[in-house]
């Protein structure tokens, strides 16, 4: 959280400028190929049939992700559409395509005494299918709402993000072992990533006049927006586990896998789906949602991995 801010602040009062920009936008592009072939390095087979054979729950994780969060931000962009301008409901509606956390996911239910197992497999199964089902889902919202993803978007997802992950898991059997060994390096790696690409994008919006487009107030109306997201996906999770009549375990590996978004994902997929000069406000809204979920949740967590294992008493 304060890497991200100090990145903020860094490509507010320092942005990267001709060619300099131009030299950050292609280590970032590489540094993207590179990250999701590592992602393809570290997934193990066996999380994507274990997501196969306790098929319920991660079909309520998946459809949480993927159904639940993007009926919802359709719904909110009708409500208030004139609350927000045009590029941050774009972002909203991004925001809400993505695929869930892999790390924190997993390490959130491993806190709350949920599924462990069932959240490494959601995880991999949510990040593979989100590399197809984001942009789909993404170009369906804001075709509803009068725009669009062009379809190079698309493209550009298969040849920067599917194919280096694909390799990457086909490589497994050569560098699984030595993947596995490196997991603070991989894991320093996905954060380096993310810092790189928030600063060259938030490096063009600032150029192109951000902060005099987006005012304080506009900011606020955001957070208490993805503030609002959020508490929906939480009492939704909530209400799904009781109707699907899981364990308690189950039901908290479904409330943080299926509530939290990537911004490891979330940040190279818009540099690749959206024009340079809108990533900065497409972006805006993932990364206050994204100080949220870690501050909301990490809270749940921790009093769900107390004593008290009753599901009736969560909150």
């Amino acid at each position: 959280m304060l890497a991200l801010l100090a990145t903020l602040l860094l490509a507010t009062f320092v942005p990267a400028q001709g060619q300099a920009a131009d030299v950050l936008g292609i280590i970032a592009t590489a540094a993207v190929v590179v990250l999701f072939f590592l992602h393809g390095l570290r997934l193990p087979r066996e999380s994507l049939i274990a997501a196969v054979l306790h098929w319920r729950l991660h079909l309520a994780i998946l459809g949480t992700t993927f159904v639940f969060f993007p009926l919802m931000g359709l719904a909110l962009s009708a409500l208030l559409g004139t609350t927000l301008p045009v590029g941050l409901w774009a972002g909203v509606l991004f925001l809400c395509a993505l695929p869930s956390t892999v790390q924190t996911s997993i390490a959130l239910s491993s806190m709350a005494r949920g599924n462990v197992a069932a959240s490494v497999a959601s995880a991999a199964a949510s990040n593979l299918l989100g590399i197809i089902a984001t942009p789909v889902a993404v170009g369906l919202m804001l075709s509803a709402r009068g725009g669009h993803v062009p379809l190079s978007g698309i493209w550009k997802i298969v040849l920067q993000l599917l194919l280096p992950f694909a390799l990457g898991h086909l490589l497994r059997p050569l560098l699984g072992t030595w993947a596995s060994r490196q997991k603070s390096l991989l894991s320093g790696a996905d954060r380096a990533v993310v810092l790189i690409s928030v600063y060259t994008a938030f490096s063009a919006a600032v150029l192109g006049g951000i902060w005099r487009q987006v005012p304080g107030w506009t900011l606020v109306i955001l957070a208490l927006l993805c503030a609002a997201l959020l508490a929906l996906v939480l009492l939704w999770t909530r209400l799904a586990a009781r109707l699907f009549g899981f364990s308690n375990a189950d039901a908290r590996t479904l409330r943080y896998s299926g509530s939290l978004k990537s911004l490891v994902s979330g940040v190279p997929m818009a540099r690749v789906l959206f024009p340079a000069a809108e990533i900065g406000m497409v972006m805006l809204p993932l990364m206050i949602y994204h100080q949220l979920q870690l501050m909301v949740c990490a809270t749940l967590a921790r009093r769900q991995g107390g004593p008290d294992d009753s599901l009736q008493k969560e909150a």
